[in-house]
């Protein structure tokens, strides 16, 4: 059973950085992709980020692109989300996420990931 973990949450100030961490345990295969989504109160859970295992291709929402940064180290089973120039509508619980089976190029697709892990919060204040 794949776990995901996830760290490096926190309180940060309009225009800061962070990183979030993700270790990813108990695959016996690989994942398709490994990504990030975010969910704040009220709203739907949104696609952040998304990295795929074959290429090494990334896809970000566009809401994040050129902010933010998805990398891997398959060395540690790490997931790496870098968060910068931050905006208090980035405010959310942000999640990792593997797709086990299926990766889909140019999208984001929540329905793909099959593992997730408990979330992290971020909240960004103005």
């Amino acid at each position: 059973q794949v776990q995901l973990v996830e760290s490096g949450g926190g309180s940060v100030q309009a225009g800061g950085s962070l990183r979030l961490s993700c270790v990813v345990s108990g695959y016996t295969s690989r994942p398709a992709c490994v990504g990030w989504f975010r969910q704040a109160p009220g709203q739907e859970r949104e696609g952040v980020a998304r990295i795929r295992a074959d290429t090494q291709s990334t896809y970000y929402a566009g809401s994040v692109k050129g902010r933010f940064n998805i990398s891997q180290d398959n060395s540690k089973d790490t997931l790496y989300l870098q968060m910068s120039s931050l905006k208090p509508e980035d405010t959310a619980i942000y999640y990792c996420a593997a797709a086990m089976r299926r990766c889909s190029y140019g999208v984001i697709l929540a329905s793909e990931f099959d593992s997730w892990g408990q979330g992290t919060q971020v909240t960004v204040s103005s």
